[in-house]
């Protein structure tokens, strides 16, 4: 939107939709190109020049439901009394606040208390993936679209209450697996990059701290090193990596096989 029939090439121009900005459809977000960077708007719905002429589109196949395809859109969250959609930014690894407690809580009512070991919290975890991908699934989501990371629509369901509940053959935590296997070495064997990276706490990072601080890396932590992946993790790695010899891009600060093999043997 906006379109103007009357003159399709001279006269037409596409914002691309945003979502409702209202419970009352009276307005909407829009997308504009400008300068530095793209700006959103807030726009009547219709366009406000011409509204009888100038109307939104719909690409075919593309539904509201929550079986749809596609890019999710807001809906009735945003009504009063109900927490509406804060945005993607607020999920994923790294995500510490409110509105994670709020999602867990949220799958919990809907059959998705069993991929808690504990009760929901404000950090975000694998069990939060897990939950929001098996929600999603139950409304029919495949692939990219059930990605583990809710969006407004999945948000909408569970906030009304909406759609299906996670079905009871959706699994729930794994097995708990040994937290160090043992390597060919006699050193405990590395565990991978996924569990020590940015947003990562668990028993390896803590692992990881302590016997940093024993190798004489430990310069950088404030204090005693805990299973929360920080900055001095990565610059006490870093150090230890550039004792080894390592430059440039082999010294970013992250372990990898041979990193955790000399740091624990």
């Amino acid at each position: 939107m906006p379109h103007h029939p009357a003159g399709p090439h001279g006269k037409s121009r596409v914002v691309p939709f945003g979502g409702r900005a209202d419970a009352g459809r009276t307005s909407c977000a829009a997308h504009r190109q400008a300068r530095p960077h793209t700006r959103r708007t807030t726009a009547p719905y219709a366009h406000r020049h011409d509204p009888a002429r100038r109307v939104p589109y719909r690409h075919k196949g593309v539904t509201g439901t929550a079986a749809g395809a596609g890019r999710e859109v807001a809906g009735p969250s945003a009504a009063p009394g109900r927490t509406p959609f804060p945005g993607t930014a607020y999920f994923g690894p790294g995500a510490h606040n409110r509105y994670v407690t709020e999602l867990g809580r949220m799958l919990a009512g809907r059959d998705g208390a069993r991929f808690h070991a504990v009760g929901p919290g404000p950090r975000w975890t694998d069990a939060d993936r897990r939950a929001t991908r098996a929600f999603r699934r139950a409304q029919g989501r495949r692939g990219a679209a059930a990605d583990g990371l809710p969006g407004p629509l999945t948000w909408d369901l569970l906030v009304t209450g909406g759609g299906r509940d996670i079905p009871a053959g959706a699994s729930g935590p794994p097995a708990p697996a040994p937290p160090f296997a043992p390597s060919s070495h006699g050193v405990p064997g590395c565990p991978g990059r996924a569990l020590l990276r940015p947003g990562a706490d668990d028993a390896h990072v803590a692992r990881l701290g302590r016997r940093l601080v024993e190798k004489g890396f430990g310069r950088y932590f404030t204090r005693e090193p805990g299973p929360r992946w920080s900055e001095e993790h990565r610059r006490g790695v870093e150090a230890f990596q550039r004792a080894q010899g390592r430059r440039g891009g082999a010294a970013d600060g992250h372990p990898g096989p041979e990193t955790w093999r000399r740091l624990f043997s």
